[in-house]
């Protein structure tokens, strides 16, 4: 275990967000002074909430006061929209929140990114994290998160110790962005496998993100300037892996198979329909509560290649292991959607 640090003073913005207010709660838990940083209230007992963006530079002076640590989760999240929607959060804010960390004399800065910012659409096998580009990444999501880690990594000093996480594919109980969107669509057969659903990828269970940040607070004053791809180091075929959260969520098993280069050529094209809303496409899904096109692209490669990483470097930083496994994640799942 990596030794903890006392007396720590935390500002953690994006903590309206699952990961977020996981990674504040722990930390408040455990003794360190949080506070955190988002549009709506984080709802974190014993945190003191600003109210605001990553965007504003009143709003980020008022949640850096007497702070020493920043983990920044904050972030523009979809597959689609207007480019620069994305580069005003991802790389704007990014870049406005850690020149005022730096000013104010913070010392540890971890920053969530996405390993898409090293995914230029092939398979990645056992690899580790990979720098990141702008250049080559898929999608305006990992083309600004690319930009923005490596703003904050060009940014590493010794008294400036910036450490990027990057959580693959999270999943598990209240998670919106990708669980919740797999039951709901396999509900409404929706849900399609790509390919023959046998490529091999890594995932993340909610819960052990958020151990793997917390861990990473500390991990950061002896490791820094560095990015670490962060999973369960389980890869499973990706078609079997929705099935199961499918099933955890009540909805019915996915039963209907397009061929994955179909996919990914039906993916452009709905995209650019969705960015136009040619057929009222996008004002009809989310007149239905969804707001996401069906499939991109950048969504068809994402589950139709094998992606995953080897995460030896990983758990020899951070002295971490993932506490719950991808089958216990799932039964914990279950018990979430019986439950509602």
């Amino acid at each position: 275990m990596v030794e903890r640090v006392a007396s720590r003073r935390v500002l953690v913005t994006g903590a309206s967000g699952l990961l977020g207010a996981g990674v504040a709660r722990a930390l408040a838990e455990a003794g360190d002074a949080v506070t955190t940083l988002q549009r709506r209230p984080s709802g974190v007992q014993g945190a003191r909430d600003v109210r605001g963006s990553v965007t504003d530079a009143d709003a980020v002076a008022e949640a850096l006061e007497g702070a020493d640590t920043v983990v920044h989760v904050a972030a523009k999240v979809s597959v689609s929209g207007p480019e620069e929607e994305f580069e005003t959060v991802n790389v704007g804010g990014t870049g406005l929140l850690a020149e005022a960390a730096r000013a104010r004399g913070v010392r540890r800065f971890v920053h969530v990114s996405s390993p898409s910012v090293a995914h230029a659409g092939d398979s990645i096998v056992g690899e580790g994290a990979g720098p990141a580009s702008p250049e080559r990444a898929r999608g305006p999501y990992a083309r600004t998160k690319a930009a923005g880690e490596r703003l904050v990594l060009g940014m590493d000093a010794p008294d400036f110790r910036v450490l990027v996480l990057r959580p693959h594919l999270m999943w598990g109980p209240g998670d919106l962005q990708l669980t919740d969107r797999i039951v709901q669509r396999a509900r409404a057969g929706r849900m399609p496998v790509l390919g023959t659903g046998a490529a091999l990828i890594d995932t993340l269970y909610t819960g052990n993100a958020v151990e793997a940040t917390v861990a990473a607070v500390s991990a950061v004053d002896h490791t820094h300037g560095e990015a670490l791809v962060v999973t369960n180091g389980e890869p499973r075929p990706v078609g079997e892996l929705v099935r199961q959260i499918a099933l955890a969520g009540g909805a019915p098993e996915p039963e209907r198979r397009v061929p994955a280069g179909l996919a990914r050529r039906v993916g452009a094209l709905v995209e650019r329909a969705w960015e136009r809303d040619l057929f009222g496409l996008r004002s009809g899904a989310e007149a239905t509560g969804d707001g996401e096109p069906p499939l991109t692209e950048f969504l068809a490669e994402q589950l139709s290649t094998a992606h995953w990483f080897d995460q030896r470097r990983t758990r020899e930083v951070l002295g971490w292991t993932p506490s719950v496994s991808i089958d216990e994640g799932l039964h914990r799942l279950a018990a979430y959607y019986r439950s509602r």
